[in-house]
């Protein structure tokens, strides 16, 4: 393989070797930087500088199960490579004395590899060479959950994100609303803002009379939320801090907050994972007897029927212009939607309009954040066709964190305005309410591979729903959901991705 390297494309390897004076681990780097130039396209044939390829992530191999690496110290030690690797007046004592430093230099390349990823990557201590290409894959996973994150972050920095959520006024409004109408909560308190963005939660605090507010956010946009708080008067009062919550330590020597605001729901409640992070600051932060702002987020699902919807998202391929485009529909169904849809095309809600999943935020924990689920809808109307699910989520705003969800908060039939006149907010992201940002998650059934029938009304549909984040890229969501009637006439399972 050298040999037609060099003869075929100008790069002789073990001169190259030889010209920068490189050891077993700097010939492991550079056999990573070769293959590296050549999957971007470039065909390395000459190397001016050791400086170019003598980096820590060429340690990284580049090609699963490369065997040249795993024989390198064969090749470096072949009788061939003595003369090109040393002077031609090197004796056989040198080429014994180089063996032996190539086979104590492959041990410390093992050592150095874990050590390497185990800074970079976070790989666990005991990872070494030996353990094969599966724990290279490892280090690789956790590289692409990390650059998965940071991408979450700077899609953060932009301005258009943050506007549409704040002219999202049933949002928007729900907070303000709580947060002036209970002001004894923040007067003389001090408050953390998880994910604060632009800083309009940690001003409504500060205007509510609170005596600190720290603002955290891990994305760019703090540095316009200063120039924003400065311009507002308010730097005396909310400090910024930028880092991940889990990561940073509060100001001036602060350890515990009275109060935690954030608007941390993602589509369908729990897409992008911010509550794990909100949770985190509760455990570390939270006094006993503090509050969360919003308490409460309820999860709610219905029997979805839209014929015009469906035509035109996924029957529509089977005929475009006259064209025959039904190769696009591979996969199709494998994702949950992110729509807004009439209440019309809700064909039924779950019995008794229940949630099938209470969050309160006091008390919930990480691990509850994946979890299965019983359910029963009630169809209010016959349906041809089963076309999926609707799953949508009511947040609401307790002021005391033993205080229990009322009725009409808990079936989401309060009104999105309403305040109760204990200071109470509640708002709904649901298809009977004004839209959100957040729209609804639509989980669409595929009838390619499951047939339906009719189901008439006041049937029930039994079933099981199922979140857990993704694990290729921790901040997106599975979705699972079983079903079936009574009557044997629909059913099926099927599994959507939010991501």
């Amino acid at each position: 393989m050298l040999a037609y390297c060099k003869t075929h494309h100008g790069l002789d390897f073990l001169a190259t070797c030889k010209q920068f004076d490189l050891d077993f681990i700097g010939a492991v780097k550079l056999v990573n930087y070769i293959r590296k130039e050549f999957q971007k396209g470039s065909l390395v044939k000459s190397i001016s500088s050791k400086a170019i390829f003598d980096l820590d992530e060429y340690l990284q191999p580049t090609l699963e199960d490369d065997a040249l690496l795993f024989s390198l110290d064969d090749v470096l030690t072949a009788p061939d490579a003595g003369a090109e690797l040393g002077n031609t007046d090197q004796d056989s004592e040198a080429l014994r004395q180089r063996l032996a430093e190539l086979e104590t230099q492959f041990a410390d390349y093992r050592t150095e590899v874990a050590k390497t990823l185990d800074d970079r990557w976070g790989v666990a201590k005991d990872t070494s060479f030996e353990d094969g290409p599966k724990n290279v894959l490892s280090s690789m996973e956790k590289d692409s959950l990390e650059r998965y994150d940071k991408g979450y972050f700077e899609s953060y920095s932009y301005n258009e994100i943050h506007q549409v959520m704040l002219q999202d006024t049933i949002r928007t409004d729900a907070y303000r609303d709580f947060i002036y109408g209970n002001k004894h909560l923040f007067a003389g308190k001090t408050v953390l803002d998880v994910g604060c963005g632009t800083g309009i939660l940690s001003m409504f605090c500060a205007k509510a009379g609170a005596a600190r507010v720290i603002a955290v956010d891990n994305s760019a946009i703090i540095e316009k939320t200063r120039t924003i708080i400065k311009a507002n008067g308010l730097d005396k009062i909310i400090t910024c801090v930028r880092g991940k919550i889990e990561e940073i330590s509060l100001p001036d020597g602060i350890d515990k907050v009275d109060v935690i605001v954030s608007e941390w729901m993602g589509y369908c409640l729990l897409f992008e994972a911010m509550l794990d992070s909100v949770l985190v600051a509760r455990d570390k932060y939270l006094k006993p007897d503090g509050v969360m702002v919003p308490s409460h987020c309820t999860l709610h699902l219905g029997a979805l029927e839209d014929d015009d919807f469906v035509s035109e998202n996924f029957s529509f391929w089977q005929d475009v212009y006259g064209f025959d485009m039904t190769a696009m529909t591979e996969k199709i169904y494998d994702d949950a939607l992110v729509r807004a849809p009439d209440a019309s095309a809700i064909a039924g809600r779950t019995k008794d309009k229940r949630p099938f999943q209470v969050l309160d935020l006091h008390r919930v924990t990480k691990k509850d954040l994946d979890f299965k689920a019983p359910f029963q809808i009630v169809l209010d109307k016959d349906v041809d066709r089963l076309d999926g699910f609707c799953i949508w989520f009511d947040t609401v705003f307790l002021s005391s964190r033993d205080a229990k969800i009322s009725e009409e908060m808990l079936t989401g039939t309060s009104a999105s305005d309403k305040k109760a006149a204990s200071g109470d907010v509640f708002f709904s992201t649901g298809p009977f309410s004004k839209h959100t940002h957040w729209q609804c998650g639509l989980c669409v059934i595929d009838r390619k591979q499951k047939k339906g029938s009719g189901v008439g009304k006041d049937a029930l549909i039994d079933g099981t729903i199922q979140f857990g984040k993704n694990k290729e890229e921790n901040r997106a969501l599975n979705i699972e959901i079983a079903w079936n009637t009574a009557s044997g006439s629909e059913g099926g399972q099927q599994q959507w991705y939010m991501r």
